[in-house]
């Protein structure tokens, strides 16, 4: 396990519901600061509700969720995200009537330390391009840059990544790939929901393996040439 000082994400015996739908059964892990980590498993093992408990958009949870040293559990999404944590959801969230530059400029900035308009458009020179272009206008890839786009204005130094490449052409998810790996190298820290692995293995330092809402493995970057034939059995491909 990752040493506790270096570690930005503490999650320990997290249980979550939906009414009476008990989907996390004690999940557990920690996230080093500055590292790309993901949780990967089948559909319907709780990675996304995952995501949205320490995001605190899911209110039935317990356990103990700690962020840089505070614990959230009892906390409200938005002073999560003031802490500095930010949350993109697979389904984007963009706003179809504004366009790209409104829909940067919308989200508050909540801490010091955010990206300005022109470094966000210096990651993404195709939104800069695309400014006065609708969200209803943008094509599935850049809604996607968008909405990760969006996120690095609030200051924020953890960014939760739901299914980032999903439906996505390969080129489109190379250049997903590129983008996690410019935050990591500026020093932000990524927790990231993947269904395609071959993509989770070029970015992330470390995979934890989630079923049944829990996470039952953790294989290292360097271990994952030597655990395939595992990796591929825990998520049946």
């Amino acid at each position: 396990m990752p040493d506790a000082s270096q570690t930005i994400l503490s999650v320990k015996d997290l249980h979550s519901h939906y009414g009476e739908s008990h989907i996390l059964h004690g999940m557990t892990f920690d996230v080093p600061r500055g590292e790309v980590v993901t949780l990967l498993g089948r559909n319907g093992v709780g990675k996304t509700t995952t995501m949205r408990s320490i995001m605190g958009v899911v209110r039935q949870r317990r356990g103990s969720i700690v962020y840089d040293g505070t614990e959230t559990i009892a906390l409200a999404a938005n002073q999560i995200a003031r802490l500095g944590v930010a949350y993109c959801p697979e389904e984007r969230a963009i706003f179809s009537s504004l366009n790209v530059t409104e829909n940067l400029l919308l989200p508050p900035v909540v801490r010091p330390g955010g990206m300005t308009l022109e470094e966000v458009y210096e990651l993404f020179p195709r939104l800069k391009e695309r400014g006065n272009s609708q969200g209803t206008k943008l094509s599935g890839g850049e809604q996607q840059m968008l909405a990760i786009a969006r996120i690095l204005r609030t200051g924020a130094q953890l960014f939760l990544l739901d299914e980032p490449t999903e439906g996505l052409a390969p080129v489109i998810v190379h250049q997903i790939g590129e983008i996690v790996r410019t935050l990591k190298a500026k020093g932000y820290t990524v927790l990231l929901v993947e269904q395609n692995f071959h993509f989770a293995a070029t970015v992330a330092d470390r995979h934890y393996i989630v079923e049944h809402g829990q996470v039952i493995d953790m294989i290292a970057r360097d271990e994952v040439a030597a655990k395939k034939s595992k990796i591929e059995e825990y998520l049946g491909v």
